[in-house]
């Protein structure tokens, strides 16, 4: 053949960020900014370090950092912490057999909002509408009890947050649970939970073993942390 294909002549790629530049980032990027930054920006960063902001951001990815981020954490103080933690979790995974076990809490000061007109219903090639104002209705506390083995959920909203909302929500779960099965239910140590009141209610219903989890450890609550997500 008289001619040969062949690549045109094409500029050589960019030069990768010499490893002294990657060094002076994650030194920079670790520490806070100085300043009234609260954290570094990607901008911010590709000035003082003199790359470009894709340059950062590439050497951001490649090591995992994420300025913009944090993750609050609680320690809890509890000494029974350990025994609490182990009562808890061993009843979400051995749950003694014939028993229900629950996850109790209580979302209290929900708003109840409604819009001031009504808005229009979704259409092919329009989107539904709604007024960009609201009107309140009060507020209101969802009582909550999820059952662990089946993921099924008993709730009630009831206007207050006090130990008599608890105790009737108790005798709601007392009426849905099936006679003659124990009921293991989680909470927290609000003091609701502990009035003088909701222990004799206990008292009386002998099936309910109340396992309270551990000072600032909601995290182990099942239904607080499903509700999260």
């Amino acid at each position: 053949m008289d001619s040969l294909l062949r690549d045109k002549t094409r500029p050589p790629g960019r030069a990768p960020v010499p490893t002294a530049t990657v060094a002076k980032v994650l030194a920079l990027t670790c520490p806070k900014p100085q300043g009234q930054a609260t954290h570094w920006t990607g901008r911010a960063m590709a000035q003082a370090s003199g790359i470009s902001l894709r340059s950062v951001q590439r050497i951001w990815d490649a090591h995992r950092l994420r300025p913009h981020r944090l993750r609050s954490f609680k320690r809890s103080n509890d000494p029974a912490f350990a025994e609490k933690v182990e009562d808890i979790v061993g009843l979400y995974m051995d749950p003694p057999m014939q028993t229900v076990v629950l996850s109790t809490d209580e979302k209290p000061q929900i708003q109840a909002l409604d819009r001031t007109q009504p808005g229009l219903p979704l259409k092919p090639g329009k989107c539904g509408t709604m007024t960009h104002d609201y009107k309140r209705n009060g507020v209101t506390t969802l009582f909550a009890a999820l059952n662990v083995q089946d993921s099924t959920v008993l709730g009630r909203c009831m206007p207050q947050h006090r130990h008599q909302e608890f105790v009737r929500f108790l005798n709601a779960v007392e009426r849905a649970v099936p006679a003659g099965k124990p009921i293991h239910a989680i909470a927290d140590n609000y003091a609701t939970h502990k009035h003088p009141r909701v222990r004799a209610w206990l008292e009386r219903h002998l099936r309910w073993v109340f396992h309270f989890t551990p000072t600032s450890a909601s995290w182990i609550n099942a239904v607080e942390t499903s509700s999260q997500r």
